[in-house]
């Protein structure tokens, strides 16, 4: 019996980092070992973990899973579409240019600025008082 030879990204998004691994099979995409409508709860984060798929006419073509940690529930869909594009991108040069004109293999490279000190957050400054 023939071994499935699976392929493989990393995506990021702010600090969500996903492992996308990716076969040829009937579109069923696992997150964390749990169904994508299980996992991700919003409409929203369901379309942005399609997108990629959607724009290469890919759904239902490959069974994707995928494991993925830090950040919320919004940069998680961030990391796991940036990774599905890398993906795609591997498979075909002609998918690759669908993906990249429309944004979707740029890594997406806006974190949260960390606070400093002396200011009330990264850039917020306490009231000032004269007197």
């Amino acid at each position: 019996m023939a071994k499935v030879k699976y392929l493989h990204a990393v995506g990021k998004r702010k600090t969500a980092i996903a492992r996308v691994y990716m076969k040829p099979g009937t579109g069923l995409i696992t997150i964390n070992k749990r169904p994508m409508d299980v996992y991700m709860l919003r409409d929203t984060s369901k379309m942005m973990i399609m997108q990629p798929l959607e724009l290469t006419d890919c759904v239902g073509k490959y069974d994707i899973l995928v494991n993925v940690l830090g950040g919320g529930l919004n940069g998680q869909a961030g990391a796991i579409r940036h990774a599905i594009s890398r993906v795609l991108g591997e498979t075909d040069p002609d998918m690759r240019k669908v993906l990249k004109s429309n944004g979707l293999i740029t890594r997406d490279a806006r974190k949260k600025e960390r606070k400093m000190y002396g200011l009330a957050g990264a850039r917020r400054r306490f009231q000032y008082s004269k007197r």
